[in-house]
């Protein structure tokens, strides 16, 4: 009997083929045909954009060759999210630890961006989150690496994770979103700072992630005070320790009209905020998500409270450091409109760093981002010299 003919006769290895839709080519004729909700999907979500967001990239190119063949997106990203949750449950024991925490951290991040096409705050949208952040904190739970925070405020609680620094921090920070992303999306930025000795507050702010969803508090007149309580958080928990706020996206212009007012701010990064955002045009679905941040269907109303958002007003920590990181292609703030921020902000200490085809948020550069924003922020909290960036 040959050797060719043992193998053959031999026992049967497994094989386990996992299936996948694969890769599509979204080109205009195979987008056309999509509803408009798939088509604003893809454009308004690029690859970049949801992996910036913690979707891992396979799942990311699953889920946009799926809304390609005709899913839609909600749908598409649900059963994503659950094979994920079926692999947790695959891997039981010690030896699977650090395979439930990814496949938490995936299906969690999966559900948080199944639910970016949904304009209104629906129970169906509350649930969804929910179970988003019950994943995410199973993985930390698993992981011992951040906790769940809860602050009181007047106007209700701010839902948060802390991401403690490696070893002894030498400062902390509070990082947001903006209209769309939220807290739980930045984790990469938590991770960057938390490795360079920062305490990071990733926070939902009035009308962001947890804090609107599950304890329905929005965005009003009063959302200072808010943020406040979050700076009060981080000097009651470490009095003394400087403190840096970093905004993304409209987040921007949260973080520099809290910091020139409070004097504990010692240092200030905005990623992509606009100088005036009620200057946005009350139609379309971005100004609808912009009044589910304030609890209302009211475009006037609405419009009134993000009045009240000046990140260029002066005020008794006037002065403070300020790093505007701005993408170059970014189709939301120009370049225009970003030299308008950098101009009129009220301090001398303040300088932009351009990604020259950055998208918005710059998540086509996640890694440098990141790592500029923490190496600055470190930097100015700590008396450090500015770190020279090398083209």
């Amino acid at each position: 009997m040959s050797a060719q003919q043992e193998v053959a006769e031999g026992p049967v290895a497994p094989v386990v083929t996992l299936e996948f839709v694969g890769s599509r080519a979204e080109t205009v004729e195979a987008v056309s045909g999509l509803s408009a909700e798939s088509q604003a999907g893809l454009r308004q979500f690029s690859l970049e954009r949801m992996t910036g967001y913690g979707v891992d990239y396979a799942d990311a190119v699953e889920l946009r060759a799926r809304v390609i063949e005709g899913q839609d997106w909600h749908a598409a990203a649900t059963e994503l999210a659950d094979v994920c949750v079926r692999r947790v449950e695959g891997a039981p024991g010690d030896a699977g630890r650090l395979t439930r925490i990814a496949y938490l951290r995936r299906a969690s991040a999966l559900l948080r961006m199944s639910q970016m096409m949904m304009l209104s705050n629906t129970l169906e949208r509350r649930a969804i989150f929910a179970r988003a952040a019950k994943l995410y904190a199973e993985a930390a739970d698993e992981g011992g690496d951040r906790e769940r925070v809860t602050i009181e405020t007047d106007l209700g609680p701010l839902a948060g994770w802390l991401v403690p620094a490696a070893g002894t921090a030498a400062g902390s920070a509070v990082v947001i979103g903006g209209v769309e992303g939220w807290a739980m999306d930045f984790d990469t930025a938590g991770h960057a700072l938390a490795a360079r000795g920062i305490d990071a507050l990733l926070l939902d702010g009035p009308g962001q992630g947890e804090t609107r969803l599950t304890h329905e508090h929005y965005l009003t007149s009063q959302w200072r005070n808010a943020y406040t309580r979050a700076v009060d958080f981080l000097d009651e928990r470490t009095p003394g320790r400087p403190i840096g706020f970093i905004g993304n996206s409209m987040g921007g212009s949260f973080a520099m009209a809290v910091a020139a007012q409070d004097t504990r701010i010692r240092a200030c990064v905005d990623n992509g905020g606009i100088f005036a955002p009620w200057l946005v045009p009350p139609t379309g679905a971005f100004f609808s998500k912009m009044m589910a941040a304030c609890g209302t269907e009211d475009a006037e109303q609405a419009v009134d409270v993000w009045k009240t958002v000046d990140p260029l007003a002066d005020g008794p920590n006037a002065g403070y450091p300020l790093l505007v990181v701005q993408g170059g292609e970014d189709p939301m703030i120009s370049m225009d409109l970003a030299q308008m921020m950098l101009d009129g902000a009220p301090t001398d200490d303040k300088r932009m760093v351009v990604f020259s085809d950055g998208l918005h948020c710059v998540y086509n550069h996640l890694s440098d981002r990141d790592a500029l924003i923490a190496d600055w922020t470190k930097s100015r909290l700590c008396g450090l010299p500015t770190p020279e960036i090398a083209n």
